[in-house]
């Protein structure tokens, strides 16, 4: 857990390298910092979404007991592709302020593949604990890390979806789905299971064969 805090603690600090002091003229701060809005859009899309990681991160390995070799490589693949964000979010930072349309498409969809990337990272992450409960607490319900799949799943599918309609329809549109979607996983980093609506729905009774 200390080597992946670690890992985590430098990629947001990476992050932050990308926002510059603008290259203006006297008396063009002001003007210069407001041109530089991508870079801070991009910058709080990576940032909550790497703190939303190492909160799901936290929360999973706050029900395992103990780890053997292939947890160890799986968590690798997650901490592997969540190192990558800061390229991408470099890319689309550099990519709006050119203001040039296709290397927008094109800066879109690669931060997309990233984000779906890192969801499929985390798929096999939770499929592999859903697959070894001898690595679980007790406590831990048989039902959390096979409905943790499901999270990861339809995070591959948003990001690939944002990619599409970021390069085929429009960039900023693609922009706006990469800020909302860390507050799914905001929203349900404590589980699937833990959310309100989700349990109401998961214990809710099947209706007899006399009503």
């Amino acid at each position: 857990m200390a080597f992946s805090d670690a890992v985590f603690a430098i990629i947001i600090t990476l992050l932050v390298l990308d926002l510059r002091v603008p290259d203006v003229p006297p008396g063009r701060l002001l003007s210069g910092l407001l041109e530089q809005w991508p870079g801070y859009v991009a910058y709080l899309a990576s940032y909550a979404y790497v703190a939303i990681v190492w909160l799901n991160h936290k929360g999973s390995f706050n029900r395992v007991k103990e780890s053997d070799r292939g947890l160890h490589w799986v968590n690798l693949f997650v901490l592997f592709s969540t190192a990558l964000l800061p390229f991408p979010t470099a890319v689309v930072s550099h990519a709006l302020q050119e203001h040039d349309q296709q290397d927008q498409r094109v800066a879109v969809a690669f931060y997309a593949l990233v984000g779906a990337l890192l969801c499929g990272s985390w798929l096999a992450f939770f499929h592999y604990l859903a697959r070894r409960k001898d690595l679980l607490k007790e406590e831990v319900s048989e039902r959390h890390f096979p409905a943790e799949r499901l999270r990861a799943l339809v995070g591959v599918i948003l990001y690939v979806v944002a990619g599409l309609i970021g390069y085929l329809v429009a960039p900023l549109a693609g922009l706006v789905i990469f800020v909302v979607l860390p507050v799914f996983y905001a929203v349900t980093s404590a589980g699937l299971y833990q959310v309100p609506l989700t349990r109401r729905i998961a214990h809710r009774r099947p209706p007899t064969s006399g009503s």
